[in-house]
């Protein structure tokens, strides 16, 4: 029996890991199978190396370790509510309103579309957003026969940088707040004024990359007209308000009862579900149809299994990472370059700031559009909390830089981020197949364009503080927002 010991950590297994890694992300981009698939290749060639080698990457018990519950059941239980919530005909009311007065300017649904997504994924997160906005946006496609793939990849940018303002709206924030003792009122006053500017620059590039696509036409009025769709269970709606607002107090209540996210949202998942079944039982004689009616029709069609088994073996593969320590020695060369380039350039105590300010982002960024964040900002804590103090004039701006770059980098690739991989799996499952080319495509631009604007704030942080990074912040957002409007308007009228 092969022992069950630690990885190893020897160059030649942190050069395997990172070998599959790297074949998995090329894989995925070529497209020449399904990701699970892929997945289960590379996870299934490491067992294979780690039991019959030397070289130990990943065992069955190392692998139980790497697997994030957290992000696993939250998926699972808002999946859960949501499939619930279909049931009672609130999404086919919510596209129909959408479009009132609007369907002849589609331009006009994704920017609503897009705001509200980065509004609602501060406050809840980026993955329960696109949860519940993905199915609307659908909707809005079919109804309108519009390419969906122009209001769904504006969103999930959108819940993306949405997600970086707040404490709540990413994992990674979570855990960058516990470690340096930033809380939810830190999040809005310092990196919500920088997320505001992002949000407008993705609006102009997002109108500019899909006006073709999304363009005014009076037919789309008629495609939209009619009545506006009931809904079908209004003691089931009544009920589910109460259970999502629930379930919202308790991802906000986070820092007072220690409740990590998965657990308000599986215990609404529960209350969800008894709550269908009661209704049902009021007016149906107990049967099959009821059964297939409540939960198992639920976990059979409403729960993405694909996608939670991706994110499994994703975990897995990079808990290899993290145990070979592959992730700590990149995120170590992060401690030897700002040495090198405070010494080569002769920087000074802003200077040496900035560079390792901007070092730590951008590397965050590019990492977690690679793979999974949350495992990268587990390994950087130590070493931010290392380096933070030998830096003349340190201050939590290395912090905000992680969390930064770790959230914005996830727009990087459908793998960067968790609401990336759902919400391309709830598209499949509706018939509209978004490559990870075409993500790539749209996706590599906004994380440049995120990581420059963060970059920009970072240097004001350092050399003016935070009340002038966040006035220029909003500045600058207020001069975007009426030179965008002034070019669209300009647009329409030629």
């Amino acid at each position: 029996m092969h022992p069950t010991l630690g990885a190893t950590t020897d160059p030649i297994s942190q050069g395997i890991v990172a070998a599959a890694l790297v074949a998995l992300f090329v894989l995925l981009t070529l497209e020449k199978a399904h990701r699970v698939l892929l997945a289960l290749v590379m996870v299934s060639l490491l067992w294979g190396i780690s039991y019959l080698s030397p070289w130990r990457l990943v065992t069955l018990e190392s692998a139980q370790a790497a697997l994030d519950l957290n992000v696993l059941l939250l998926l699972a239980g808002m999946m859960a509510v949501v499939g619930v919530l279909k049931a009672t005909g609130v999404f086919e009311w919510a596209v129909a309103r959408l479009l009132a007065g609007r369907a002849g300017r589609p331009l006009v649904v994704m920017v609503i579309l897009m705001w509200v997504t980065g509004l609602a994924s501060a406050i809840l997160d980026n993955v329960t957003t696109v949860i519940f906005v993905a199915p609307i946006a659908l909707g809005v496609a079919s109804r309108l026969d519009i390419d969906a793939k122009a209001l769904l990849l504006p969103v999930v940018m959108a819940a993306n940088i949405g997600g970086t303002a707040t404490l709540v709206g990413d994992p990674p924030n979570i855990m960058v707040g516990s470690a340096a003792g930033l809380s939810f009122l830190d999040f809005i006053v310092t990196v919500a004024p920088p997320v505001l500017v992002m949000m407008v620059g993705l609006e102009i590039s997002m109108r500019r990359r899909y006006r073709g696509a999304l363009k005014e036409r009076a037919e789309l009025d008629d495609l939209a007209s009619g009545p506006v769709p009931e809904i079908t269970n209004r003691p089931l709606l009544r009920g589910m308000c109460w259970i999502s607002a629930a379930v919202l107090l308790g991802f906000l209540a986070h820092g007072v009862t220690g409740m990590p996210a998965a657990v308000p949202a599986i215990i609404g998942a529960a209350l969800a579900l008894v709550l269908q079944d009661w209704l049902y039982l009021r007016n149906h004689r107990p049967s099959g149809d009821e059964r297939r009616h409540g939960i198992l029709a639920v976990i059979e069609h409403e729960i993405e299994w694909p996608t939670l088994v991706f994110f499994a073996l994703l975990f897995i593969l990079v808990g290899a990472a993290v145990d070979t320590g592959l992730i700590g020695s990149l995120a170590a060369g992060m401690v030897t370059a700002i040495n090198a380039g405070r010494e080569t350039f002769g920087l000074g105590e802003n200077g040496t700031l900035i560079f390792a300010s901007l070092l730590v982002l951008w590397v965050a960024g590019v990492t977690s559009a690679l793979i999974d964040n949350i495992p990268f900002v587990a390994v950087s804590i130590p070493i931010i909390a290392t380096l933070n103090p030998t830096i003349a004039g340190g201050s939590n701006v290395l912090w905000w830089a992680l969390a930064l770059g770790a959230c914005l980098g996830g727009n990087g690739s459908p793998i960067g981020a968790s609401a990336n991989v759902t919400t391309l799996d709830l598209a499949a499952r509706r018939g509209c197949q978004i490559s990870f080319r075409e993500f790539l495509a749209v996706g590599l631009p906004v994380v440049l364009l995120s990581l420059l604007t963060a970059s920009g704030w970072v240097i004001l942080y350092v050399e003016f503080g935070n009340a002038v990074a966040a006035s220029s912040s909003f500045a600058a957002a207020a001069v975007l927002f009426f030179a965008g409007r002034g070019i669209s308007r300009l647009r329409t009228r030629s």
